[in-house]
């Protein structure tokens, strides 16, 4: 069984709300209605298809308390497509965006008061899907259920916004080249948790990811994607088939055009990063993700030698960046394209 519970004041992570959004499809008829259950265990089959080849895919949105005392989700609409893109890639039915939305909005107007006022808490909804089939053939399943569910979320790194330091791994790789490393499936992070136990042992918050294949081009920094600051430019590495396109990481590209910081893809080499560093060229570096929002990176770990990121503290781009996505997440900064998607609470 998968055990859900209703919210504890325990880890970080564990304070669930109180329902979930259901809905199940058979080889034939399709997608069954949505339904709003409350959350509680569910019973499962040893043999269930999903436990044995892998076929589970899931998504992380969030929902923000806006000042107003609405409740919007960021840009849930590009969640609902990645969230079918994963479907794709794992053989699995793909969940119609007008059902992807509906789940959404359910949730939110169900459970949406429990989400204080707190700007540092967010409602963070968790959309999955798994083979529910119980049979032990290796062939996709005929049969998968949906479920949404949500949290309230505090900062991935914390409330204060302080530097992390990184540990390189030469170890392991997180993806392969077509592999699954460009969606989101509960595979790709199982295999990324003995790296991170390596960098925790290091002192060392998260693990930088180097490309598969010559274990020389920076990629990702755990499950975020990275960025660069060479003066007011801004740089992320390019999306290779191996790494996560992150909704984050497309709206910092679009905030920063807006600020008048030119933005780009570009493949960045482990070494050009240390140079650079060096030279005074690479100011600050900064991971970021749904979870994660904006992370200043302060320092690298790495066998051939480590460095220091700036003066070690979050940068002047990093933090206006990080400002800008959290105040238009809460209604404070303009919302020209439309990111934040208006949701009613009920109660």
């Amino acid at each position: 069984m998968i055990l859900l519970t209703e919210p504890q004041p325990v880890e970080h992570g564990s304070q669930f709300t109180a329902s979930v959004i259901d809905a199940v499809w058979t080889q034939g008829p399709g997608w069954s209605a949505l339904r709003r259950l409350p959350l509680a265990d569910i019973p499962m089959h040893p043999g269930m298809i999903g436990l044995h080849y892998g076929q589970v895919i899931f998504e992380g949105l969030k929902a923000h308390r806006r000042v107003d005392g609405s409740i919007a989700v960021f840009r849930p609409v590009e969640y609902a497509h990645r969230f079918q893109r994963s479907a794709r890639r794992l053989a699995m039915p793909e969940l119609p965006v007008d059902m992807f939305m509906h789940a959404v909005e359910e949730l939110v107007a169900a459970d949406g008061h429990r989400l204080p006022e707190d700007p540092n808490l967010s409602l963070y909804l968790r959309p999955l899907m798994y083979a529910s089939e119980v049979n032990l053939l290796p062939r996709p399943s005929r049969e998968y259920r949906f479920l949404l569910m949500a949290i309230v979320f505090g900062s991935f790194f914390g409330d204060t916004v302080s530097s992390v330091t990184v540990w390189v791994s030469h170890d392991f790789s997180r993806a392969i080249p077509g592999g699954t490393g460009d969606v989101k499936c509960a595979a790709n992070y199982a295999g990324a948790f003995l790296a991170q136990r390596q960098a925790e042992a290091l002192g060392c918050q998260q693990v930088v990811w180097l490309d598969p294949v010559e274990r020389r081009w920076v990629e990702e920094l755990g499950s975020m994607n990275l960025f660069f600051v060479r003066g007011d430019e801004i740089i992320t590495p390019r999306l290779s088939g191996s790494l996560l396109p992150g909704v984050t990481r497309k709206s910092l590209l679009a905030l920063a055009e807006r600020l008048g910081h030119p933005a780009r893809e570009e493949r960045i080499s482990l070494e050009q990063w240390r140079s650079e560093c060096a030279q005074g060229i690479i100011t600050e570096t900064f991971a970021c993700g749904t979870a994660a929002v904006v992370t200043p990176v302060g320092a690298v770990r790495d066998p051939g030698g480590d460095w220091t990121i700036g003066d070690g503290t979050p940068g002047r781009v990093t933090l206006r960046l990080r400002r800008e996505l959290v105040d238009l997440h809460h209604g404070i900064a303009p919302d020209p394209d439309g990111w934040m998607h208006p949701c009613l609470v009920l109660r």
